[in-house]
């Protein structure tokens, strides 16, 4: 059976359809008994569906700036 943290790396294949028969299996199993993973899956979905109702507008360059030098800080 997969873990809780398996189920969060997996989450990405198995909702773009890129798993096995057996893997898919295995993460549905999971999902059948985690109400927490289930959770998780539908907020997964729920962001996806938001994030691809955003106008597609481009990121003014003094915020991608921004942007990316918050993310190259909370990296380190």
């Amino acid at each position: 059976m997969l873990t809780c943290r398996e189920v969060t790396e997996l989450v990405t294949d198995y909702l773009e359809g890129r798993q096995t028969l057996v893997q898919r299996l295995r993460f549905q199993m999971h999902l059948g008994l985690c109400r927490h993973c289930r959770a998780y899956l539908r907020q997964i979905k729920q962001t996806i569906r938001t994030l691809g109702a955003l106008p597609t507008e481009p990121i003014p360059p003094d915020v991608q700036q921004a942007l990316l030098e918050r993310f190259r800080d909370w990296t380190r």
